[in-house]
């Protein structure tokens, strides 16, 4: 028997028109990005460095400077056209049947969480692993993947039985194998010190704020249902005692009632 959100996989359809969370997303990265470009067109390199380190995630000036705007606004800052194009290509892929499904507000709030959420994480572990003042912490990371990557995660959760095409290699996948292996990539890179210009920590971070958020009925239900049963054993054991303490007394005598 199926799960309910199974059931979604076999009542939509991948690809298609742009859905309106889709096509607000691409406009507003396809605009800042032709802000980036312009700026570097006019050939001032510290107009743009500025403009990064201002928008882009900067642990070290988010906390310390508390430019608390940035851990969004680097999603929609991107390093080059072909950054922008895959992560924009890899949303519209599978956020267009993840939006038909949830509507566009409950997808919006996800990617938006995901995005946030990977970009925090990523603030937390520089700032706490690494000495103050280190690359790690003074380097500026931009681009949506955190927030893509969540969308990943929901897909294979959504739709886990959904083939996807790896992309050169003439290999078939279900969507959940395909994201379990794109998730352990991230997590063993992210182990490293990388070297790669890639943030796989922002990656793992957007996968590890979905599932929380996907799943977050299970765990208060779960709770729920542990303090509940915590309450019943404890009245059983206060009833237990009572009946003990009370087991040899003789009956009382009916009492009249007076009005």
């Amino acid at each position: 028997m199926g799960t309910p959100w199974r059931s979604y996989g076999a009542r939509y359809r991948w690809g298609g028109l742009l859905t309106p969370a889709i096509k607000a997303l691409l406009i507003a990265n396809a605009a800042v990005f032709f802000v980036q470009t312009l700026l570097q067109l006019l050939g001032d390199a510290q107009l743009y460095l500025l403009f990064l380190r201002e928008l882009g995630l900067v642990p070290l000036l988010a906390t310390r400077g508390l430019r608390i705007w940035q851990p969004f606004t680097y999603l929609f800052l991107h390093g080059g056209l072909w950054h922008l194009l895959i992560n924009m290509l890899v949303l519209w892929m599978f956020g267009s049947d993840i939006e038909r499904a949830w509507g566009r507000r409950r997808f919006l709030t996800y990617y938006l969480l995901t995005g946030v959420g990977a970009g925090v994480l990523n603030i937390v572990v520089k700032m706490a692993f690494y000495p103050l003042g280190s690359p790690p912490q003074t380097v500026v990371t931009i681009g949506a993947s955190g927030a893509v990557y969540g969308i990943l995660l929901a897909a294979a959760l959504l739709f886990p039985d959904r083939q996807v095409w790896v992309i050169p290699f003439p290999i078939m996948l279900s969507m959940r194998a395909y994201v379990l292996i794109i998730g352990a990539i991230a997590f063993y890179s992210s182990l490293g010190a990388g070297g790669d210009n890639i943030s796989h920590i922002t990656h793992l971070g957007g996968m590890l704020v979905g599932y929380l958020y996907l799943r977050r009925g299970l765990y208060f239900f779960g709770l729920r249902n542990l303090y509940s049963d915590w309450r019943r054993r404890r009245l059983r054991r206060k009833f237990e005692v009572y009946q003990q303490e009370h087991r040899d007394e003789p009956p009382r005598p009916p009492q009249d009632w007076v009005n």
